[in-house]
Parts: structure tokens; sequence; C-alpha cells
């Protein structure tokens, strides 16, 4: 089993109620959205977040169940579901959170189960690593797990989310260095290592401890390094409609 460990929020989608304006809800967040992809394409696969009993909560939960994904794990709770407004520009996503003292933040250390002897590999990333206590708590699970079963990261970092820029960055050295697998877009890079020349950076990052690394880039495909192995794959063309999920998506992959 996959146990994906991460944010599960109701994104608010931009639409067209005739000629108003409006948003409409679907059920997302980066880590919920992997989870989704993997169960869809088969994998025996789990989801851990604080789950609210609210009415977007139960349909959380009902979505991950009609895609084989087992909710179990998740600790369910009296507090509201994360809202996150989506605004898209130039075809790239754009997010105001609303989050505060929701199911997924207030998630903590007695939240986490024992981890199975079927659980055999670790997704954590997105949002739920920058809030506190969640953020603090995914560290914890994920370090502590980290030697015995495949821990991924995938930071997808949302720079209007972060408040303490260097206690972020400071925690994801910690867990890029505990992971076997890291995924990071060309955003993510640029973001962490600032500008310079992007196989280098990469280099740079697979030199911090994970065995893999993978660079998305778009339209240019994406990259993955392993020792000294470079593979590049190149991208389908396609029409883009939004790029909202693509990234967690590649990850399920």
């Amino acid at each position: 089993m996959i146990l994906c460990c991460g944010e599960a929020l109701i994104d608010m989608v931009p639409v067209m109620a005739g000629a108003v304006p409006a948003f409409a809800p679907h059920s997302g967040g980066a880590v919920f959205n992997t989870a989704i992809g993997l169960g869809r394409l088969g994998a025996r696969v789990g989801f851990l977040c604080g789950m609210s009993r609210d009415l977007f909560g139960q349909r959380l939960a009902a979505d991950l169940a009609a895609s084989g994904v087992d909710s179990s794990f998740c600790p369910r709770v009296d507090r509201p579901t994360t809202l996150a407004f989506v605004t898209l520009r130039d075809g790239q996503a754009e997010y105001a959170f609303y989050d505060e003292a929701s199911a997924l933040r207030m998630l903590s250390d007695a939240d986490l189960p024992e981890l199975p002897d079927a659980v055999q590999a670790l997704f954590f990333g997105g949002i739920s690593l920058v809030a506190e206590p969640c953020g603090s708590t995914y560290e914890a699970f994920a370090l502590r797990a980290a030697g015995r079963v495949l821990v991924m990261l995938d930071p997808n970092i949302r720079t209007g989310f972060i408040r303490d820029e260097a206690a972020y960055r400071a925690r994801l050295a910690r867990m890029i260095a505990a992971a076997d697998v890291v995924k990071l877009s060309v955003e993510d890079l640029a973001w962490l290592m600032g500008p310079g020349d992007l196989m280098a950076q990469a280099q740079q990052v697979l030199g911090q401890g994970p065995a893999v690394v993978l660079i998305t880039d778009g339209g240019a495909g994406a990259h993955l390094l392993r020792g000294s192995d470079h593979i590049h794959l190149p991208a389908p063309k396609v029409g883009v409609v939004d790029t909202v999920g693509a990234g967690d998506t590649f990850n399920a992959g």
C-alpha cells in the first residue's frame, strides 16, 4: 500500500452561472489528487489527513471511496474543511486559502497512526507542509518512517501560503534529505535554489540525499536524475485547458 499524507480540501473553481461569475466546489488538494490518481490506476492506496465531519468533509470521503482510496487512516473531527478559491491567470492556477483551525491544519502527532506492515511507501507534499501544527506532524511522520519504507516528497510550493519562509525552507531541507524520491517543478526548483542552470540545480538536490530526483517542466517534459543517470522524456503536445492537478497526476503515475 502507498499511504498519501497531506491535504484534502475543497477547490472553489471559477465558473459562469449564466452571465454571473461564480465558484463551484470541487474536491481537491495536491496530496488528495495524487491519492485519487493512484486509486484510479489500480494501486492499493490509503490517505491520511484530518477529515471534517462537515458536508465538505463528507464529500471528500465519498470521493476517496469512489476511487478506491482507503480513508480509514483519517481522524474525523468537528472542524471546518479547508477551502481554496482558485483563479486562473494565463492558464496557471492562483489560490486564496481559508484554513484557520481547519481539520487539515490542526492535525497533531496524537492523530498519527501506527505504520502497518502493509504500507510500503509514503507520499508527502503540498500546503500541508507549510501550516502548523500539521506541517510539523507530517514532517515527524516522514522522518520516523525514512529508512523503513520508501518516502516520496513533492513540496508543490505555494508561496502565497508561506508565513515563515526560513522555517519552511528548513523543513523542506530535512525532508529532502530523508526522502528516497523528490519531485519538483521548475518553479519549485527556482524558488528553492534561485536563478541558475536547471540540471546543475537538480544535481544539487540529488546530492542532498534522495536516490531519485524528478523535475517537471510543463510542455518541455520531465527529467529524472539518479546517480550519474539523466533521462529526459518530452511531453506530448496537447491543448492545455488549465494546469490544476497536473503535477499531482504526474506523481500518481
